[in-house]
């Protein structure tokens, strides 16, 4: 399979949350529209650090990460980050390592917005077409 690249927007939430209670103007918001890699085999967003500090992001803690060459290291991980995708949007945590030539988008996220990859045409698509179906399994005793 070849390489999966899409557009996204990522927002700052705590800027898009003072925008809602008014102590924030919207075009303030910190946020930049990307082009990502989409890596089914990493678990969440992954950005530098560069983006990191554009979009103004607080950390929430770190991570020991495994890259495909199996080299190890310990990365930032932030306060949720606002994922867009047309129509759909996520918050995940984003894993911050510093010197990423390019976005990743995980699995969490895809999951989250209920996107698969199409591997012929070489682009993300819809799980159940343009409507987003949110699935919970609920035990009934």
């Amino acid at each position: 399979m070849g390489h999966v690249n899409t557009q996204l927007t990522l927002k700052n939430l705590d800027d898009s949350k003072r925008v809602k209670r008014g102590e924030l103007p919207e075009h303030e918001v910190r946020q930049a529209t990307v082009t990502a890699v989409v890596d089914t085999g990493a678990t969440t967003l992954v950005i530098n650090k560069k983006l990191f500090q554009e979009l103004g992001l607080d950390v929430m803690g770190e991570r020991r990460i495994t890259f495909a060459n199996d080299a190890k290291e310990i990365c930032k991980l932030t306060e949720p980050v606002g994922i867009y995708w047309n129509d759909r949007s996520v918050a995940v945590q984003a894993l911050v390592v510093e010197d990423a030539s390019e976005v990743l988008l995980g699995v969490l996220p895809l999951e989250g917005m209920d996107l698969m990859v199409d591997p012929v045409n070489q682009k993300l698509v819809g799980v159940h077409g343009d409507q987003v179906l949110y699935l919970a399994k609920i035990m009934c005793l």
